[in-house]
């Protein structure tokens, strides 16, 4: 399974990616807000560049016609770009128009089956349930990825998905059980997925019995 970093935070970005862990990344307007850059293509194009994987970053239009101009226009920022497209029905039209012209695009916002399968028929090759907000109104995030895979299993349709908001260490952890292509993971939750009480446990023994070793040898 790919991990995407979902973040606009260079440094964060760039800290995950020195563990080996960022094969990606995804980006949302609140994201870029919250990263405090106001030259929004400019910072796209760094997370490119520091990434050298693909990189989404999502059109603000809601018509179709601006959807398809905004995203063609980001598309042109860099290969790695991909674009994202909410999952309505003017995003459809969208994200057709742009798969045609050769244009990767990621669907977001998708919270059912439905939505994930029109949007693999529009052309996306991505689509990006977002788990943990049905887990946050009383429904099962994980298991709309897993029905999601199996349509598209069902159809042989090479729209990858994308488990997006992750909140927790289980949802990655879920999406690998389940076999989902990529994760897209908050900085802040990479150092829990590494976490563990026996490690810490079992590194305190080592390095106590290590510094009795070397009084011993002095």
């Amino acid at each position: 399974m790919k991990f995407f970093i979902d973040s606009a935070d260079l440094k964060a970005i760039q800290d995950v990616k020195a563990m080996g862990m960022c094969d990606g990344v995804t980006t949302n307007p609140s994201l870029m807000a919250k990263a405090g850059r106001t030259d929004t293509d400019a910072l796209l194009k760094e997370i490119c560049r520091l990434v050298q994987g693909p990189v989404s970053g999502e059109v603000t239009a809601l018509d179709a016609d601006g959807m398809v101009a905004e995203g063609r226009r980001l598309a042109k920022l860099d290969d790695h770009l991909v674009v994202k497209v909410p999952t309505t029905l003017a995003g459809l039209k969208a994200i057709a128009a742009l798969a045609g012209d050769g244009i990767a695009v990621n669907a977001t916002l998708v919270f059912s089956v439905n939505q994930a399968l029109l949007v693999a028929k529009a052309g996306a090759a991505y689509v990006s349930p977002f788990v943990g907000r049905l887990d946050d109104v009383g429904e099962d995030g994980m298991q709309l990825v897993s029905d999601v895979l199996e349509v598209y299993d069902n159809y042989d349709l090479e729209t990858e998905v994308i488990v997006a908001s992750v909140r927790h260490p289980m949802h990655v952890v879920d999406a690998a059980l389940l076999g989902a292509h990529i994760a897209t993971i908050p900085p802040e939750v990479i150092p829990k997925l590494v976490a563990h009480p026996l490690t810490d446990k079992g590194l305190a023994g080592f390095m106590a019995d290590w510094a009795k070793l070397q009084g011993r040898g002095a």
